[in-house]
């Protein structure tokens, strides 16, 4: 027993002293509970919402206090006219407009009957079905409140419309997530073990000797990946257009341009990952733990940035992800232009050009 003992303190020795296995063991867990408990969740929270007052009248400026009172809706916008309601989503700065028609107290009051439009962006369909779902309920509210004590009640009929996915199918918002992580994953779990392999295999020194200065080298390695990964954008789309009725409402060109650059992107990550690690394991590993789960966590994919708090929203501006899923859901969903989406192909070309810069820099050309 006394031996047994000693084993086991002696492996408690070799845990303590051993940092990397600490932070797997006691760091990762906290990390993964407080990123799963506020990243994680099917609630929709702090949505930006416009508002077009046609009516302006107490009973409107009433509701309009109780939507953006709730901690479901962010009004951040007050539009005047119809043609502004498209106008906004082409930005992509709101997720509903909430629009009253002119009269809207007078109708209430001598016809006991008044329409409020709920207007959604369905590209995202699960939240635009919640928000609608909310908004309603409030309306509901302030109908039932109106009630009391009335002998005829007041009805208050609300119109749901679905912008850019009236039939709210699922693929509308799983095929812009899913090319984001199948790229990010492919290309920079691929490349991440690229030079790491040319290592570990003894084939690094008759590289090194080569002609060939360090950027043509790492350059050299991203060009087969980057062609396997054009190969997957193509079959993508076909399968997307085919298969899931997934139409491209926007520029096919376009939309290839901006999948190549946030490959080229991702390549880049890749090939920093693969000189700063030692063998393939550990490459794998690091792009597996750094990558996946900020893909799925902060692209917005699965779960609204809005709805973390806003540590995780900063956080999430550095996933590559979430820009490309911008993108792509800009360009092929709602059919928008390069004017729309030009902000987020410059935050990608400098994350391009940083990362790439960083692998080329930290190239070693001296073996350890």
């Amino acid at each position: 027993m006394k031996q047994f003992l000693i084993f086991v303190r002696k492996e408690w020795y070799h845990i303590w002293r051993d940092r990397r296995t600490l932070f797997i063991l006691i760091a990762m867990p906290v990390m993964q509970i407080v990123l799963y408990g506020f990243a994680l969740t099917n609630e929709v929270k702090n949505s930006r919402i416009a508002v077009l007052d046609g009516s302006r009248d107490p009973a409107t400026i009433k509701l309009i206090q109780e939507i953006g009172a709730s901690r479901y809706f962010n009004v951040v916008r007050l539009i005047h006219s119809q043609q502004d309601i498209e106008a906004i989503f082409r930005e992509g700065k709101t997720r509903m407009v909430v629009v009253f028609l002119r009269g809207f107290q007078d109708d209430l009051l001598h016809t006991n009957h008044a329409q409020v439009q709920l207007i959604a962006d369905a590209s995202d369909p699960n939240t635009a079905n919640t928000l609608t779902n909310y908004a309603s309920a409030i309306i509901n509210d302030y109908q039932q409140a109106l009630n009391q004590g009335q002998v005829l009640p007041y009805q208050i009929k609300t119109q749901i419309r679905m912008l850019y996915n009236p039939e709210l199918k699922g693929a509308y918002n799983f095929v812009p997530g899913v090319m984001a992580l199948v790229l990010m994953l492919v290309c920079a779990m691929m490349t991440s073990i690229s030079i790491v392999k040319e290592k570990e295999m003894g084939t690094m020194e008759v590289i090194l000797v080569s002609p060939l200065k360090p950027f043509r080298i790492v350059i050299a390695k991203t060009i087969p990946y980057l062609l396997i990964s054009i190969l997957n954008i193509i079959s993508i789309l076909l399968l997307s257009v085919y298969a899931l009725d997934v139409p491209i409402a926007g520029n096919l060109w376009l939309l290839m341009a901006e999948s190549i650059l946030f490959t080229i992107t991702s390549l880049s990550l890749g090939l920093l990952i693969s000189n700063t690690a030692k063998t393939q394991q550990t490459a794998m590993f690091t792009s597996m733990m750094s990558l996946f789960l900020p893909t799925l966590l902060f692209s917005g994919f699965l779960f609204p940035v809005e709805n973390m708090p806003l540590p995780l929203q900063i956080i999430s501006n550095v996933v590559p992800a979430k820009w490309y899923y911008i993108i792509v859901k800009s360009v092929m969903i709602k059919g928008l232009g390069f004017a729309y989406v030009w902000k987020e192909t410059l935050v990608l070309v400098g994350m391009t050009l940083l990362l790439l810069g960083i692998s080329i820099k930290n190239f070693k050309i001296r073996l350890e």
